[in-house]
């Protein structure tokens, strides 16, 4: 059973004050943000704990990143939980969990590859607990206000993730890296408490189905496998993820070289930090003109553009500009990011009801593991042709990215989602591919 494509054709416009007024994505949104700024201060404290400790920066950049990539294979083996089990259960279970390997960092002085092993273990069950609170909140919010919902988590990520990295610099002064892991793991706590405390037990049918439903007669890893080759071999779903997955991860590659461009354009000390600043206020900014100002079919409508948007800005980099007009194209191509809200009720439309949770896994999953190769291979690039023309391909890789999405989405009318949508019981997409072989 799927939502009928017929809601998301509506030109209703919901406010921000209506979303927050639902008490259960309020506290979904409050407790995320939370999360969001204790990841960003446990990231950047463990990174620079791994440099004091080894002096490698290799090691360091590796701590940085360590769980990012296991996510997507932790999605695709256990991703079919986030719909079998309880959602308090979960949630609460993931802040405890994380909580509990940042007092492990913070407390036991551990070889280097077991602390990173903690970091990558941990990040396996993240898509799991992340599914979970996304399906609460698309079962929560309907319509246009789930697409604001969308774009106040977006909202408040970028601000957390900032206030983060800020507040894990002061932290690390003030108290040292070890006693910094301790301050998140305080915070992953209170996010815990406050889910088990306030969000309501909800009985089986009240989120999807009796457990194990969504896996059949077999294990969790067996479901998600299954669940996954499902959704991937919609053809309507994998348009869809890839729309969401791809300019982002372009741009992403572009922000990495930001550093590098700076110091190979011999900016002055510190401006490179104004130009990393650039993309996330474009991106807030962004989400709150598209998101408040725009019905939803105008949202839907201006897909392409805005995915071009983010990309053409960056191919000025070819010309190397200096710092103003770096930062000016940067700030356009971050504007563009409001694509992804046009895309979020055909998503959600087109995805079957009883595997929303694994689906909103996958998507997660795969747009961090996509941002976490795409500065890789745009450094890559880089040592051939130069910081500036790195970026400029990325520009270009967004743009051939709107050039796609406009051969199955026309900017005339809104994103398409068939009556049958992927994963109905009736949908042709579903049985598009076979299930892997048992």
């Amino acid at each position: 059973m799927t939502r009928s494509a017929e809601p998301a054709q509506g030109d209703h416009r919901a406010t921000y004050r209506e979303v927050l007024a639902e008490p259960r994505f309020r506290l979904l949104f409050s407790t995320r943000a939370v999360a969001i700024t204790a990841d960003a201060l446990r990231i950047t404290t463990f990174s620079v704990l791994v440099f004091s400790s080894t002096g490698s920066a290799l090691l360091s950049a590796v701590a940085f990143g360590i769980g990012f990539i296991p996510q997507l294979f932790g999605s695709l083996l256990l991703g079919s939980l986030a719909d079998r089990l309880p959602p308090r259960a979960l949630i609460t279970g993931g802040y405890a969990l994380t909580c509990a390997a940042a007092l492990l960092l913070a407390l036991v002085r551990m070889p280097i590859t077991a602390s990173l092993g903690v970091v990558a273990l941990v990040s396996l069950a993240t898509p799991v607990f992340h599914g979970a609170s996304s399906r609460l909140v698309a079962q929560s919010l309907e319509g246009d206000a789930y697409v604001l919902g969308r774009s106040l988590n977006n909202i408040a990520g970028a601000g957390a993730q900032l206030f983060g990295l800020a507040l894990g610099g002061a932290a690390v002064a003030a108290l040292g890296p070890r006693r910094a892991l301790a301050v998140s793991a305080v915070l992953y706590l209170g996010c815990a408490l406050a889910i088990r405390i306030r969000l309501p037990r909800l009985r089986p049918g009240e989120f999807g189905g009796a457990p194990g439903s969504a896996g059949g007669d077999g294990g969790a890893v067996r479901a998600s496998l299954q669940g996954a080759g499902l959704l991937l071999c919609g053809r309507t779903v994998r348009r869809l993820m890839l729309a969401q997955w791809l300019p982002v991860a372009f741009v992403a590659g572009a922000e990495g070289l930001i550093v590098a461009y700076a110091g190979e354009r011999h900016f002055a000390p510190g401006q490179y930090a104004v130009l990393m600043g650039c993309l996330p206020v474009g991106m807030l900014v962004g989400d709150l003109l598209v998101g408040r100002l725009l019905r939803p079919r105008t949202r839907e409508r201006l897909v392409v553009p805005l995915v071009a948007l983010a990309g053409l800005p960056l191919i000025g980099f070819a010309a190397e500009p200096g710092v103003g007009v770096s930062a000016c194209l940067l700030l356009l191509s971050g504007l563009g990011y409001a694509y992804n809200l046009g895309l979020q009720r055909p998503f959600l439309d087109a995805l079957p009801q009883d595997g929303q949770g694994q689906a909103f896994g996958l998507l997660g999953s795969g747009s961090m593991t996509l941002q976490g190769v795409g500065p890789v291979c745009l450094g890559s690039v880089a040592a051939g042709i130069g910081t500036g023309g790195a970026i400029a391909v990325a520009g270009a890789a967004v743009a051939l990215t709107a050039g796609w999405i406009l051969t199955w989405h026309p900017p005339t009318s809104p994103v398409p989602v068939p009556n049958d949508s992927a994963g109905s019981e009736n949908s042709p997409e579903q049985h598009a591919c076979s299930p892997p072989s048992q």
